[in-house]
């Protein structure tokens, strides 16, 4: 036993990080042994239900409780600027163990996708000299990021048993670079109304709204030029005129109707918080979410089709539950517990807030806007969008919607034919799918089954037809939003281009691939310059993400929310 005590010891010491690192204080006076694998945590305490607390609790108490920071109480960049000032100050110092910390630092990030895109925004945005490797732990409903990079879709133990079993694979883990995205959301105040999102969602927490717009823009000078009577009436100028929000994400951009659903159901968590304690009870209420609309609006105007992929797109097993049979025999056959919280959410105040929630076909995305993709610099190409697709995604990562995989790998004709390729996560492309219907959604279930392959890009434009709607749905990396239109611009546009790359750990056996790496295929094409910051003449808000610097949870918003 004491054997056993003392390796066990041995092992933790290896991630363990002094005092006097983490903050500006004096040495302790002793002599401290290089960890192999020091380690910052961050956590998100309201993150899957009671999991984020027990798991901050955890780390606490078997690691230095100072290198374990709640996300509720102190946000990353605050962390991360103090301990790398400290750091530098130590250096400056001759500290060899300073030096060492910096090269070896690894972190770790327990929430969401949404949580982790926030920490990736941070990392980018402080331009460290030696940006650490980042593993996610995964405590939110869909799990991509971490499930991406081999961590597992599933809301980990938090007992000290499986805390030290994640930090033995940290350990082992493989660092690995990942393209990460900028995007810019523009448009001109509507003459009613506002730009904000329509509640009771907020924008995503990686997006942020954008102040300081540069004269030699030239998105502004590109939206300028398409409306040249806009400065004539309003008196102003283009870039002076226009919201902006810019972010970032790391998995994928969507719009239309998945985007839709997940918007329902994050409003429902919303007002009904209590409902979302574990992460069966979320896949189920997704699951429901999209029966309740076939069953009761399929003889309306309504996208019923759209119920069948919210099965295979939101359901953990949905090739187990026929879609005839009854919805709680489907929850009890799969875990009895799940009864009582299937009867809380069928009552009848649940069925009328999606029967109220504008369950009205949406456009399809020809209708709503424009696509223009840039493979080759400077090079706009419109991409041709069928009639039939309703969704489209811009996708970073093989993981989309609890690790499904809509590009696929493209056969030897495709990748000649068509110039595709697979979908390496640093080859500074987007792959772009598009969706038309649930039966679509269903081949993802199939072997080798994908979306309509549209497109792969460096840089992505969606330019939204002058009142085509007053609205659309929106998601960035798990976390939708309702974006309203003005229905007298012209000029509405998202943008989205490459920015750059972050380092992530992953595990040996994990489903994202490098181009890099000798036992995949190269497609043969340009590589892509590895800082990926081609800014040209584009001003500011092209070059950061906005997380460290604007990034601010407002007064009265729950962390929790950060998926």
């Amino acid at each position: 036993m004491m054997a056993d005590s003392a390796s066990e010891t041995s092992f933790l010491k290896d991630f363990k990080i002094p005092d006097y690192i983490l903050a500006p204080e004096p040495k302790d006076g002793f002599h401290h042994e290089p960890p192999k694998y020091p380690v910052i945590i961050f956590i998100n305490s309201k993150s899957g239900g009671q999991l984020g607390g027990d798991l901050l609790h955890t780390y606490r108490s078997i690691l230095n409780k100072n290198q374990v920071f709640d996300l509720g109480e102190e946000a990353p960049d605050q962390v991360l600027r103090r301990i790398y000032g400290n750091l530098e100050r130590l250096k400056s110092e001759a500290d060899e163990l300073a030096k060492h910390i910096e090269e070896k630092l690894r972190l770790i990030v327990a929430g969401g996708d949404g949580t982790a895109g926030w920490l990736l925004g941070v990392v980018s945005d402080l331009k460290l000299s030696q940006p650490p490797p980042i593993a996610t732990v995964p405590l939110g409903t869909g799990n991509n990021l971490p499930f991406a990079f081999g961590w597992g879709k599933r809301n980990p133990g938090t007992d000290c048993h499986s805390v030290e079993s994640f930090l033995a694979q940290v350990k082992e883990a493989k660092e690995m670079k990942i393209d990460s995205w900028h995007i810019v959301m523009r448009m001109r105040p509507p003459k009613e109304g506002s730009c904000d999102p329509i509640a009771p969602l907020e924008l995503p927490h990686s997006l942020h709204a954008f102040q300081r717009v540069s004269e030699t823009d030239k998105l502004n000078k590109y939206l300028l030029a398409k409306s040249s009577s806009y400065t004539s009436k309003l008196g102003t100028s283009c870039q002076e005129g226009c919201v902006t929000f810019r972010g970032g994400f790391w998995n994928y951009f969507s719009m239309g109707m998945d985007a839709q659903v997940s918007y329902a159901f994050h409003s429902e968590r919303k007002l009904h918080p209590e409902k979302f304690k574990n992460q069966l009870a979320n896949q189920v209420l997704l699951f429901h979410l999209g029966v309740v609309r076939d069953e009761s609006l399929m003889h309306g105007d309504v996208c019923k089709d759209w119920v069948y992929p919210r099965l295979v797109l939101c359901f953990p097993f949905p090739s187990l539950f026929p879609v005839s049979v009854d919805i709680k025999q489907r929850i009890t056959v799969f875990s009895s517990s799940s009864l009582s919280f299937l009867d809380l959410c069928c009552n009848e105040v649940f069925l009328d807030t999606f029967q109220q929630s504008e369950y009205k076909s949406q456009r399809n995305i020809a209708q709503l806007a424009k696509v223009f993709t840039m493979k080759s610099p400077g090079q706009w190409e419109e991409l041709p969008i069928h009639h039939s697709i309703r969704s489209i995604v811009c996708l970073n990562l093989p993981s989309f919607s609890g690790g499904l995989n809509p590009w696929g790998t493209p056969n030897i004709r495709k990748r000649r034919d068509r110039d595709l390729t697979p979908p390496y996560v640093d080859d500074g492309l987007l792959e772009v799918v598009g969706f038309r219907d649930a039966w679509h959604g269903l081949v993802l279930l199939a072997p080798n089954g994908h979306g309509t392959r549209l497109a792969q890009a460096h840089r992505i434009r969606f330019e939204f037809h002058k009142g085509a709607a007053d609205h659309t749905y929106m998601r960035i990396d798990g976390e939708p939003w309702k974006q309203p239109l003005p229905v007298d611009d012209d000029t509405v546009v998202v943008e989205i281009s490459h920015l750059g790359q972050v380092n992530m750990l992953a595990t040996r056996d994990c489903r994202s691939k490098s181009i890099f790496d000798p036992s995949t295929p190269s497609h043969g094409g340009d590589e892509d310059d590895s800082n990926g910051e081609d800014f040209g003449e584009e001003g500011e808000e092209y070059r950061k993400f906005g997380a460290a610097d604007t990034f601010k949870i407002p007064e009265g918003v729950d962390i929790s929310h950060i998926s």
